[in-house]
């Protein structure tokens, strides 16, 4: 009989689906259970405490719609700042469920190191990224000679690679570039 997505008539008892497929229904007695101890109440667990002590809040923290308050204890290593949190925090207006929720909590991300990669050439020590993304490895220890014939999977997805590590960069370079050339083409015109 092909699957179709209507509900087959009769539906089979549960008594003929334990008949026909091994293991059907085996946790339908709560003593099969394994943990059917631990759900009865009143077993000594040896915690001293119903709810665990709640953390407190350094700063207003992102909330799950779908949740009626904020998790006992949470992560406080990267507040949400700037664009990227701006980003993240509207992340958390739509439901869990909807590919909205995630896009934009991966946008955040994206704008997040973004941030940080601006942030870091107004240091003494700003990003490299032919060093920081493992390029030059390719050319030393085997690096191209280990992708052919071995059957890697990442070998479908290698010409992208570059697009996706140098592109950004070639772009903001390429920005930069012709902001400079409007600039000092401005400049030269207010001298004459």
């Amino acid at each position: 009989m092909p699957y179709t997505a209507e509900r087959p008539q009769p539906r089979p008892t549960p008594e003929e689906l334990r008949a026909k497929i091994p293991g059907w229904g085996v946790d339908l007695d709560p003593k099969d259970r394994p943990a059917f101890p631990r759900e009865q109440r009143g077993i000594p667990t040896g915690a001293h405490w119903d709810f665990p002590e709640r953390q407190e809040e350094t700063w207003p923290r992102e909330r799950s719609v779908e949740h009626k308050f904020l998790t006992p204890v949470f992560g406080t290593s990267t507040p949400p700042k700037g664009v990227s949190g701006a980003i993240r925090k509207y992340a958390y207006k739509y439901s869990e469920g909807r590919a909205a929720h995630w896009l934009l909590l991966i946008a955040g991300d994206r704008v997040d190191a973004w941030e940080n990669h601006l942030k870091s050439f107004a240091t003494l020590r700003p990003d490299n990224p032919i060093t920081e993304t493992g390029v030059l490895s390719e050319f030393k220890n085997h690096g191209m000679s280990s992708r052919w014939g071995r059957k890697r999977a990442d070998t479908k997805h290698q010409w992208m690679d570059p697009i996706i590590v140098a592109g950004p960069w070639l772009l903001v370079g390429t920005g930069v570039v012709l902001a400079l050339k409007g600039i000092t083409k401005a400049a030269g015109k207010s001298r004459r």
